[in-house]
């Protein structure tokens, strides 16, 4: 009898009519012979809420009693569930983190899993018990609640699938990873199996749809990940197949894709702000100068791009840093000025990065220069480029976004037939 995680996202279980249908689904693969165990988010909007009156309460609030209230939305929907589905005569119970134990670091409102001990799981799914588990939570090493930080339910269902030995479906408001964001390019489609590797890169790049470290947690416990979504039929006859076939979107090994794209699928992010720092003395030990005090106030840089003058005496960096970010990291290089030796600073929130990522790229050459081509023919300048060894980011004016999406979707053979 195989195990299977399945995880729900705060749309999935908005109100009771959506709690009754994600039942449907556990239900479906109880009867298909599963050990199943479900993590679920809180209720749409009920984080949010929670933080608020955290904050109402007290900018400077404790880090532990806030975890304690924010925790609080993921417990409200286990039980719910569990009760739904003993209504239907499935049987199940719902497990908060610390009874799991979901073993965490003390990093209260951002902890990281250190260890699932599944005994108490395996037991439950040894006696026909369905585990509903509040995800987002779990326990610090001090024996108090902690909590992952946004997103925080997809890493609790992957560390819970590499615990049990388990299949992990991760079912959103969306029926998989498409190549790109559907709602500005109309051809997007979706994509049958993406590897871990892809997926990570995009999720960090911007793409919605998993939590980047719950990818990271699948990639190394080699978790099958399939993202699904919820809103799908429940009695739909079309259900994962023995060899992986099924809906949504398997994250794998890139050995289980047999035709590998040279470009999987295009993101974007509009949270960037560029900085621009203009003729500082080029020096070993200048960009420790700029890039110290910025990091010593938590502050990340993305996109580094440096041009020395012609009689290599000046330099000119420009960076970008989250759009949020920006006033911060404005305020650290003032108070940083006299120490970095620069003559002026400009800086520009109007702007976005878009990234070409597949693992194609491994053995293609050119993919990089028709992104350049592309852009350029559709009169696009490029201020900034990074790559690595799947990904291709160019920043670019933010007016421009929505026709590089479609321009380079197209110009990749994305789009849908």
């Amino acid at each position: 009898m195989s195990r299977l995680v399945m995880k729900f996202g705060g749309t999935s279980v908005a109100d009771l009519d959506r709690i009754r249908n994600v039942a449907r689904h556990v239900k479906r693969e109880v009867e298909a012979g599963h050990q199943v165990s479900v993590v679920v988010s809180a209720m749409a909007g009920k984080t949010n809420e929670l933080v608020a009156y955290c904050e109402n309460i007290s900018p400077l609030y404790d880090a532990r009693e806030y975890d304690v209230v924010v925790a609080s939305g993921e417990q409200v929907t286990s039980g719910l569930l569990a009760m739904t589905l003993q209504e239907m005569g499935i049987p199940a119970r719902s497990w908060q983190g610390w009874q799991v134990p979901v073993k965490t670091d003390g990093m209260h409102g951002a902890a990281r899993i250190m260890d699932i001990p599944p005994d108490n799981l395996v037991s439950a799914l040894d006696r026909g018990m369905v585990n509903v588990i509040a995800g987002f939570q779990g326990i610090g090493p001090d024996g108090r609640i902690t909590t992952l930080g946004r997103g925080g339910s997809d890493t609790s269902a992957v560390a819970v699938a590499a615990a049990l030995g388990a299949r992990c479906d991760i079912y959103t408001d969306v029926d998989g990873v498409y190549t790109t964001d559907p709602r500005i390019v109309s051809k997007a489609r979706r994509i049958e199996r993406i590897s871990y590797e892809e997926m990570l890169e995009l999720a960090s790049l911007g793409a919605k749809v998993l939590q980047t470290r719950s990818v990271e947690l699948a990639m190394v416990h080699k978790v099958p990940l399939r993202v699904r979504s919820s809103f799908d039929d429940p009695d739909s006859p079309f259900q994962v197949t023995e060899d992986g076939r099924g809906p949504g979107t398997l994250v794998c090994d890139e050995d289980e894709i047999m035709e590998q794209q040279v470009v999987s699928g295009i993101a974007y992010s509009r949270d960037e702000a560029q900085v621009a720092i203009r003729r500082v003395k080029d020096k070993p030990g200048v960009s420790a100068s700029i890039f110290g005090p910025l990091a010593d106030a938590g502050i990340s840089v993305d996109m580094i791009v440096q041009n020395v003058s012609a009689d290599g005496v000046f330099a000119n960096l420009t960076f970008t840093v989250a759009r949020k970010d920006l006033p911060r990291a404005l305020k650290v290089l003032e108070e940083n000025r006299e120490q970095i030796g620069y003559e002026e600073i400009a800086s520009a929130d109007n702007v976005a990065k878009v990234s070409i990522v597949g693992i194609g790229m491994r053995s293609h050459a050119g993919v990089a220069a028709k992104m350049f081509r592309t852009l350029a023919e559709k009169g696009i300048n490029i201020e900034a480029i990074t790559t690595s060894e799947i990904k291709v980011s160019v920043l670019i004016d933010e007016a421009y976004l929505e026709l590089a999406l479609r321009a380079l979707h197209s110009a990749y053979g994305l789009d849908a037939a």
